[in-house]
């Protein structure tokens, strides 16, 4: 059996980000639009299949019932302030590891269970395991997190309003997990979403 059809070996929870404006794409609603005849949220959501909890930050949308929503406050604070709302509405009950992915990586669900797998062999001492990008970058909004770590993380920004990802993260021993490279890629332009298409077109 291939690695990325094995069964998550690690328990955790998720936050999808699905806040942004979609400048770049024309002020489109990121999370509905399609890649290979699906919704990029919908795409998304099959990466969370595993998970105790699942908390979607964003105004809630139509066609996903059953899913749970909650928001930054107020909106519009940018991933940190997300992150630090998700891990609000998952409560005290989650599991040792979150999953943060933002919704316009069509290629969470081939990245994720590389993600789990590694998590579940970490040393007690990192904080977080993320792929990068063919340019080298770490995707920080496609990761794993240690909860604890990530907690006082958030803790140290309040309310994340503004903060970048690279602030929130910058104590954190994170560590890179190899994948694919045609799996990691987000969808900011039209330019994207074309390459996305020809990728995943059914």
């Amino acid at each position: 059996m291939s690695a990325d059809r094995r069964a998550p070996s690690v328990e955790h929870d998720a936050i999808v980000l699905a806040g942004g404006r979609g400048e770049r794409l024309g002020g489109r609603d990121k999370a509905l639009v399609e890649v290979g005849g699906r919704p990029l949220l919908a795409r998304v959501l099959d990466a969370t299949a595993g998970a105790r909890s699942v908390v979607v930050v964003g105004s809630p949308r139509p066609g996903f019932d059953g899913v749970h929503w909650a928001s930054e406050e107020p909106p519009g604070g940018g991933p940190t302030a997300g992150i630090v709302a998700g891990l609000r509405a998952l409560g005290d009950g989650a599991g040792p590891w979150v999953l943060v992915l933002a919704v316009d990586q069509p290629g969470t669900a081939a990245v994720v269970p590389a993600m789990l797998q590694a998590a579940a062999a970490a040393a007690p001492d990192v904080d977080a395991l993320c792929p990068h990008d063919s340019a080298g970058h770490p995707q920080w909004l496609l990761a794993a997190y240690r909860r604890d770590a990530l907690v006082a993380a958030c803790a140290a920004v309040g309310s994340g309003h503004g903060v970048s990802v690279r602030r929130l993260v910058a104590e954190l021993r994170i560590i890179d997990v190899p994948v694919a490279g045609e799996n990691v890629g987000d969808v900011d332009t039209w330019d994207d979403h074309r390459a996305w298409q020809d990728r995943l077109q059914p």
